[in-house]
Parts: C-alpha cells; structure tokens; sequence
C-alpha cells in the first residue's frame, strides 16, 4: 500500500513539455539562421562538431532530471506495517441501477450521475462503515467487494455508468440475492442495502429475493431517481445526442419513475423508501439511516506505519543533473 504526500508538486511535470517545446524552437531557430552560411553539407564542414540530436539527449537528461526530482517533492510512502484494528461500523451496500433508462435526464444533470453523486458523498461522510457496490441492468455484477478503503471505493463508482454491463434489463432481485451475498456470515455485523434506481423491473423473483433478504437480516432503502412524468431516453455518440430511444414501432421511449416496485422492496424488514429530488436531503436521510443501525465489531487490516520513499528519488535526480551538467552538446574531436 502506498500513498501520496503533496500531490501538489505533480504539477512540476509539465516543465517537461514546455522544455522540450523550447528546444525544438530553439533548434528550428538555429537551422533557419545557418542557411546564410551555404548548404547543410558545407555548414557541418565550417561547425564539425553541430549536433542536433545531442541537444535532445541533454534535454532527455534535464526531463529526467524534472521527473525525479518531482518525485522526491511528492515523497511518495509505502506501508511498511499492518496491524488488526477493531472499528464499530456497519456494512453497507449501495445497488446502483446502470439501465439505459438511467440516463434520462428528468434530473439533472442525469440519473446515472445523480446516483454516483449520492453515493460518492455518502461515502465521503464514512468513517468506520464498510462498503461495498453491485451495478445492475439485464445482470447484476460485482462492482466493488466490501470494504473500508473508501479511496478505492471512489475509483470503482467513476468508473459506474451505463455501458459497464451488457445486457440490458433492470434485473432488481438479482442485484439483491448478489449484495446479500455480499456479507460475510461468519461476521456478526448489522447489514444495509440501498438500491437506487428508477424502479423498473423487467424480469420475476423479486418477491422472492427481498424475502430472502429479509431473513437475513439486510435492511432494504429504496432510493428513486426520475419523476413520474419521465423522460425519454438519449442515445449519445462522442458525448452528444444523436436521438432518443424508440420502439419498434418508430415511437420515442418515455421512462418513469416506478415508485411502486421501490416502495414495495422498502416495506420489508422495516426499509424505506426515498425519493431523490434534493441531493444534500437525500445524503442526509441516506446518512440517518445507517446511523440509526446499532454499530458492531468490525476487524480491519490497515498500514499502521509508512516509510518516506523521496531519498531513492533524490538519488536519481542527483545522478542525472551530473550527466546533464557533463554531457557536452557538441561532438567530440577524434
């Protein structure tokens, strides 16, 4: 395990560009200006020892020289100690509906997005809980395995958008029997599932599922996405509209909020049903709700420790600042 110390001095790494425009100006300047002396041939017989590659072999030291040295700025730190904390918490998992219906845009900007910006900042706000996330569309599949490292929590939702599975559906039940199966049973935790969504279902078992759900003790929330009057689908190609979804008869597709089927699900096991018109109102009921679930055990291995890594990259830059100051820009005489 690794971690950043000033991601700040990343910046420095675009001297390396700016240098190499320089010296390919530089060098254009210089080719334009010898032309008063003759030809090229006659040019390398007055200057034998020109050189226009050793110039960019300097600059390769100098890049070098920026790249480590930004490095060292950083001082990247790798975790040299793991150690088992206990941490009271709950495990919570978020069932993200990645249908193409979810790109409708009778919320703004988008239910997609409005999902992954509700969930984004639940998880911003956790300290002790752990979590974890399954997409669903025609399938349900593992997004991200349970746990407490929030920074790659974050990772895995950028990555959550309507192309990630490639059947097409909104198979809820399966999202649900996969996030129950999401929880250890050896561990005694308290367990919550938020399924957000636009609430169609397009296949059968769901009654089925969040019974089973139930008996395992996972409280079910709905969260809806969309409003009742919908909105149609947009196909996008290179991030713009070109249409609208349409059926087989040439009629465009009008998605709507299924609060039914979410109401229904939330009825079981005491859950509830939320509809997403603000996104602080709904961070906040989604944040009530887990801490009204009373706190269990929860062991964790995390680094406890972590070494300075920024010598080996001073090292480098030391090193490459030597061949650059000793590395002539001119060829040697034989």
């Amino acid at each position: 395990m690794y971690k950043i110390e000033h991601i700040a001095y990343f910046w420095m790494l675009l001297a390396i560009p700016v240098t190499a425009l320089v010296i390919w100006l530089w060098l254009r300047w210089r080719k334009r200006s010898l032309k008063v002396f003759g030809s090229q041939k006659q040019v390398q017989a007055l200057l034998p020892g020109l050189s226009t590659t050793r110039p960019w072999l300097k600059w390769f030291f100098l890049a070098c020289v920026l790249l480590f040295a930004t490095g060292a700025l950083v001082n990247p730190k790798v975790g040299s100690k793991m150690e088992e904390v206990q941490r009271r918490g709950v495990d919570v998992v978020f069932a993200i509906d990645v249908s193409k219906s979810m790109l409708a845009e009778d919320v703004i900007p988008n239910r997609i997005e409005r999902a992954r910006q509700l969930v984004s900042s639940v998880i911003d706000q956790m300290k002790s809980d752990r979590v974890g996330i399954v997409v669903y569309a025609g399938k349900a599949y593992p997004q991200l395995p349970i746990t407490t490292d929030y920074g790659a929590a974050r990772m895995f939702l950028q990555s959550v958008n309507t192309d990630i599975v490639p059947s097409q559906g909104t198979a809820i039940a399966e999202a649900i029997d996969l996030s129950v199966q999401y929880f250890d049973d050896d561990l005694e935790t308290n367990r919550v599932l938020f399924i957000i969504s636009d609430g169609e279902n397009h296949e059968e078992g769901l009654e089925s599922a969040y019974e089973k759900a139930a008996e395992e003790n996972v409280i079910i929330h709905t969260i809806g996405l969309g409003t009742s009057s919908g909105g149609p689908i947009p196909e996008k190609r290179n991030g713009r509209v070109v249409g609208y979804k349409t059926d087989r008869k040439g009629n465009t597709v009008v998605t709507r909020l299924d609060e039914n089927t979410l109401q229904k699900i939330a009825e079981v096991n005491n859950g509830s049903y939320f509809l997403a018109r603000d996104t602080r109102k709904t961070v906040a009921h989604i944040r009530e709700k887990i801490d009204e679930i009373e706190k269990s055990e929860i062991e964790a291995r995390v680094f406890s420790e972590y070494r300075d890594q920024f010598q080996w990259f001073l090292a480098a830059a030391m090193l490459f600042l030597l061949v650059y100051i000793t590395f002539p820009e001119r060829k040697m005489k034989v």
